[in-house]
């Protein structure tokens, strides 16, 4: 069964967000908005979270996760960066891209590219992800919300996989969308 949440996008309530992590650290799935659309986000170590995605998105194991990050600090325990990356990732960051990089040891193997030992970064620019990275106190493991024979990512739905959706109440500008998080346990 599905959950919702709405979630103010500029001022997000304390307690909602501490309820959407109580979910995330109790091995839930969240569909959230970021900067440019949807996303399936668990906390970083949980296996059954991320099979649960690969299931979902019928992904293989050369598929690159991202962690999203609260910040540079965060992002560098998770991923070497010289100092031309870090001035190219300065220049665009916090926002909407995803930078595929080599991997600290920090980064669980089955996280990690199997040929490469590369994973994606990103900072977000969205309020309602930050608050949940701040109470979060960790990366979020995510996937962008794009299920099997779609081509452009989707409102959050996960049809029988159940769920908990939040909302951000933020048009979303690349596809007027209502920002939210969907959360499947």
């Amino acid at each position: 069964m599905a959950k919702f949440f709405d979630v103010h996008p500029e001022d997000p309530q304390p307690r909602a967000i501490a309820q959407i992590v109580d979910v995330v650290r109790s091995g839930g799935l969240i569909a959230y908005p970021t900067d440019s659309c949807y996303a399936l986000g668990a906390q970083l170590g949980n296996k059954e979270a991320l099979d649960r995605i690969r299931a979902i998105r019928k992904l293989d194991s050369k598929h690159h996760f991202t962690l999203v990050c609260r910040d540079f600090a965060q992002l560098g325990q998770f991923v070497h960066i010289d100092n031309r990356v870090f001035r190219s990732i300065k220049s665009t960051t916090p926002g909407s891209y995803t930078f595929i990089l080599s991997a600290t040891k920090e980064v669980p193997r089955r996280l990690l590219h199997p040929k490469k030992k590369t994973v994606g970064v990103r900072i977000p620019d969205h309020r309602m992800v930050q608050a949940l990275l701040d109470e979060l106190g960790e990366p979020l493991l995510s996937s962008t919300l794009l299920l099997p024979n779609q081509e452009t990512p989707a409102h959050p739905g996960l049809g029988n996989q159940g769920g908990t959706r939040l909302r951000g109440g933020r048009r979303d500008r690349f596809r007027g969308l209502r920002g939210g998080a969907h959360h499947g346990d």
